[in-house]
């Protein structure tokens, strides 16, 4: 079987997790991005995964306090510096999907490196949703549309798109059951699962449950079969 899955994770549960064992809410954002890297090195080996898309840091995270925000952002710096090799070596595609203008020059200029660095990858695609958010997403594509002389289509749009392949399974850790503003338009026919583990406790274990639930779902995108 040919790798076909695109597998998005709403990454949640880091503060509480930390929260919890009477830790700063940063420590659950250390304690997740190692997950990151057992996830993807997982689903890198994976015979079905072809790429997994993971919501990082959304357009509605700035609300958070300041020091946290920092926090992330140096986060992010850091992981990706430590991640290129890892990438190379698994055989991963980087890319970066949302809004990344409103990153430090410095920033953006060190995701540009990892995405060119990795671009002959041609294993996993591993994305991260940075300053993402859907509704943004979609009036961004709008407004790169708006021009065009002839009706817009399906396929148009969904290349116009920071994220240009719909969402076969959705995963949401930390008990909560909502899709925050995360792939409106890719997660149309995608299998959803909202489980209560917290982000940092995910692991590649679970995640294989998951994939093999979603093998044994009927999906009819809205036929009959």
């Amino acid at each position: 079987m040919n790798k076909s899955l695109h597998v998005a994770i709403i990454m949640d549960g880091n503060g509480r997790w930390a929260e919890a064992r009477g830790e700063k809410r940063v420590k659950g954002h250390e304690a997740g991005a190692k997950v990151v890297r057992e996830i993807t090195k997982f689903c890198s080996k994976h015979k079905d995964i072809e790429r997994i898309t993971l919501y990082a840091f959304s357009t509605e995270n700035w609300k958070r306090p300041r020091l946290e925000v920092e926090f992330l952002m140096k986060l992010l710096e850091h992981y990706l510096k430590n991640e290129l090799e890892e990438y190379i070596k698994n055989n991963v595609k980087f890319e970066a999907i949302g809004d990344i203008r409103a990153f430090s020059k410095s920033l953006q200029k060190l995701i540009k490196k990892v995405e060119e660095k990795t671009s002959h990858c041609d294993g996993l695609v591993q994305s991260l949703a940075l300053n993402y958010g859907a509704h943004d997403e979609i009036l961004r594509a709008v407004n790169q549309l708006k021009n065009e002389k002839k009706d817009i289509t399906e396929e148009m749009f969904s290349n116009a798109l920071d994220c240009k392949d719909e969402v076969d399974i959705m995963i949401r850790t930390g008990g909560d059951h909502r899709i925050s503003n995360f792939l409106l338009w890719q997660l149309s026919y995608a299998e959803l699962f909202f489980i209560d583990t917290l982000w940092p406790d995910f692991n590649a274990e679970e995640l294989g449950k998951i994939i093999d639930q979603f093998n044994i779902r009927e999906r009819r995108f809205g036929g009959l079969n």
